[in-house]
């Protein structure tokens, strides 16, 4: 539901206004469209057969792996204090017949609590239409990256499920496993608005 310009709730059903181009729309909305127009025309990145839609997904984790790199060195530096260590599987082929490209950072409180790592995933499932982001513990995403600038659209996503793949490991074991807090570093403080 919306407001109208009376203040009244309506549908929220009215088109997108004439002057909007594609530059204002945010990729998020404009990755979330193109997954759901391959749903409507059973497509993926115009193409209609497996090995094709392979070929795409293949392209896609090329353009991937430097924004998943980036992500995980920001999270190490700034949280880890550079003890940890980036890892990336590449391409492979699962043993059902999907597809999965991994991108892990671990360290060693994370490794002697036994817990996973931070995981960031693109996978290619059989059974799936079109290929997905994920985390090890965080759910999945659309993945439709066919340029360098879809795959840098995803720089927030990927910091976002890094972020709760963090999150989710703490819960599994405790704040201690972020060297940042135990070792009682203190970041900057936002400023306070009032």
């Amino acid at each position: 539901m919306s407001e109208d310009s009376d203040g009244r709730l309506g549908t929220g059903r009215s088109s997108r206004p004439e002057s909007t181009t594609e530059d204002d729309v945010p990729a998020y909305v404009r990755a979330l469209m193109r997954h759901f127009v391959d749903l409507r025309d059973n497509t993926h990145g115009g193409s209609t057969g497996r090995h094709d839609k392979e070929d795409h997904f293949a392209r896609a984790v090329e353009l991937l792996h430097p924004v998943a790199t980036q992500v995980l060195r920001e999270m190490n530096t700034l949280l880890l204090f550079e003890s940890g260590r980036i890892t990336a599987t590449g391409l492979q082929r699962t043993p059902d017949g999907g597809l999965v490209a991994s991108w892990d950072l671990s360290w060693p409180e994370q490794r002697s609590v036994g817990v996973s790592p931070v995981v960031l995933m693109a996978y290619y499932g059989i059974g799936f239409h079109h290929p997905h982001l994920r985390g090890a513990t965080v759910g999945d995403w659309p993945l439709n990256i066919f340029t360098r600038s879809d795959a840098a659209d995803q720089l927030h996503l990927l910091r976002a499920i890094a972020s709760a793949e963090l999150h989710n490991l703490v819960f599994q074991a405790d704040y201690t496993i972020v060297p940042a807090v135990s070792r009682r570093r203190d970041f900057p403080e936002a400023p306070v608005r009032e």
